[in-house]
């Protein structure tokens, strides 16, 4: 049995919910916002009692978006993105295993209902996130991609981050929540299958990511939260010895402007408080954090991303690059973030 079939009969027959995992690895870290929580509670119990996420990758302002939601699973965040984009927009969901879309499909107009839509926004293809043409996925399609704690169930992860940037259109966001590794796992552990059904067999290691996403069109991307992971299980860990394990949410644009510095141009950036739910301030990553009205000196990769993007409505830049400064410390580091919330 290769990779893809252990992982789809993990999640196709071993599991028939979050109850029957053996560690806490896919459980999610993050704080929920108290407006998705709202649109969770109308959400099919059957559902949500097969989520196996390990954070909470929901942008915001998506109003209007076509969004894609890799490793859909039975359905959860698809059906959160559907409330969120609304009539206007449009949710695909993609996973591989066929019992976990059975769930999802059968709730698609209940769920419709639910969020006042005349017909359901959501289409679920069964397929593989590393083959996005194959299931009729146009390039410069997408707005925002989310996935859940799937990149890492997958062997070629070039290739995924190789079609979520071809899907994206220019200036669109992927925003993934995914396990991290300390180290290379040796091929006895990578390859085991309750590891693999874990999400720990195929957890990248930080520093393999880190090439990964420069070699696939990424120069610089943000990490929004960093929990370290908590196994919940003594065989594992006995098994996994000195590595740590991190559950990492990570932001990154489709933008030809990045460089892979940080680079001084002088610029200032100033959050208008005009996004829906985050009137105070705007987070874009673990050490970026925006409050209303007031100015704050940005790199140039950071002003394109909130100049370049849908979020440019709601930010005033002020200069470009016309002089430079030399490089800019943005005054954190990505593996400085801090966990907030505790394991759902």
């Amino acid at each position: 049995m290769d990779q893809q079939d252990v992982v789809r009969a993990y999640y196709g027959e071993a599991l028939s919910g979050a109850q029957d995992l053996k560690t806490q690895a896919c459980c999610c870290r993050d704080l929920v916002p108290a407006a998705h929580r709202v649109i969770l509670a109308n959400i099919e119990p059957e559902i949500l009692a097969r989520f196996y996420g390990c954070g909470s990758p929901i942008p915001p302002a998506l109003a209007g978006c076509h969004a894609l939601d890799l490793g859909c699973g039975a359905g959860r965040d698809a059906y959160l993105l559907s409330a969120l984009v609304g009539e206007t927009g449009s949710v695909i969901g993609v996973d591989m295993t066929a019992q976990q879309l059975v769930v999802a499909r059968r709730h698609q107009q209940s769920q419709a209902r639910r969020f006042g839509q005349a017909q359901s926004n959501v289409d679920f293809r069964q397929g593989y996130i590393e083959d996005l043409a194959a299931l009729g996925i146009a390039d410069a399609s997408i707005d925002v991609v989310v996935s859940n704690c799937a990149i890492n169930l997958v062997p070629d992860k070039a290739q995924v981050f190789a079609e979520i940037f071809r899907v994206l259109k220019p200036g669109g966001e992927l925003l993934f929540a995914d396990v991290f590794a300390s180290r290379r796992l040796p091929p006895e552990l990578a390859d085991d299958p309750v590891l693999l059904g874990e999400c720990l067999g195929g957890a990248m290691y930080i520093e393999d990511f880190r090439r990964l996403m420069a070699l696939c069109g990424w120069p610089d991307y943000r990490v929004l939260v960093k929990c370290r992971i908590d196994i919940g299980n003594t065989d594992v860990e006995a098994r996994v010895g000195a590595t740590d394990f991190w559950s990492m949410t990570v932001r990154a644009f489709k933008l030809a402007t990045l460089e892979d510095r940080c680079e001084d141009y002088g610029q200032v950036a100033v959050y208008r408080g005009s996004i829906a739910d985050q009137p105070h301030r705007f987070v874009l990553d673990d050490h970026h954090t925006f409050i209303t009205g007031k100015p704050m000196l940005v790199c140039g990769n950071t002003a394109a991303m909130l100049q370049e993007t849908r979020f440019a409505e709601h930010f005033q830049i002020m200069g470009d690059r016309s002089r430079h400064f030399g490089s800019f410390d943005c005054g954190g580091s990505a593996e400085a973030a801090a966990c907030v919330g505790g394991c759902c």
